[in-house]
């Protein structure tokens, strides 16, 4: 069976990394729940820019950790890739943040809360997955992770369904329901991005087990 722990003793800074931006992705949808709580005005959005920037030159780290080193434990290829699906995530929370604080206030009472819990909910599996791939689990223990998120994703489908029939059914006036549909889209492509990155993660140890 392929050692990663005798290929990878040396290299732990890509677990190291890896975990960062994990928790990078964590630390967005905090500030996204606190963002959602005032909608009384537009707020600054500096947090948000930070979190992701830290998240990009992760990755940048990742590349050049990627380019100097000899002898990876992980192909290159997995490294990278799941690196760019843990950046994907905050990415996509600070988007939607900035298409909220556009006008706040024209999204009183609109319903987030179901996409928002389950988006706290992918994100920490996300991160619990990622700090997995450090002792290279059973293949057993990361399928019932990614499972979760596989369910997570499926209730986000349905709660989007259900969301979706709110604003075809006239309750928002146009503008607002242009603004509300595309709120809604880019929270469901965060947990689809959890997604992503929990299939990376267990292609990861598929192929190592």
């Amino acid at each position: 069976m392929f050692s990663i722990q005798k290929f990878f003793s040396q290299d732990n800074k890509f677990f190291d990394l890896l975990e960062a931006s994990a928790d990078e992705c964590r630390e967005s949808t905090r500030l996204l729940v606190e963002l959602l709580k005032d909608r009384t005005h537009s707020h600054p959005l500096d947090e948000f820019a930070l979190s992701r920037s830290k998240d990009k030159r992760i990755t940048e780290k990742i590349g050049e950790e990627l380019v100097s080193t000899f002898v990876t434990g992980l192909e290159r290829e997995d490294i990278e890739t799941l690196a760019y699906a843990l950046y994907r995530i905050p990415k996509t929370i600070e988007k939607f943040a900035e298409r909220f604080n556009l006008a706040p206030q024209r999204l009183q009472g609109v319903e987030f809360s179901q996409q928002v819990e389950l988006m706290v909910r992918a994100t920490a599996t996300v991160a619990d997955m990622v700090r997995l791939l450090r002792k290279m689990p059973p293949l057993e223990m990361v399928k019932e992770q990614n499972d979760k998120l596989q369910g997570i994703e499926g209730e986000a489908d349905d709660v989007m369904i259900e969301l979706l029939r709110e604003v075809y059914s006239g309750r928002y006036e146009p503008i607002q329901a242009m603004m509300v549909r595309d709120l809604y889209d880019l929270l469901e492509k965060v947990i689809d991005r959890c997604r992503d990155a929990g299939n990376v993660i267990s292609h990861i140890v598929l192929k190592n087990s």
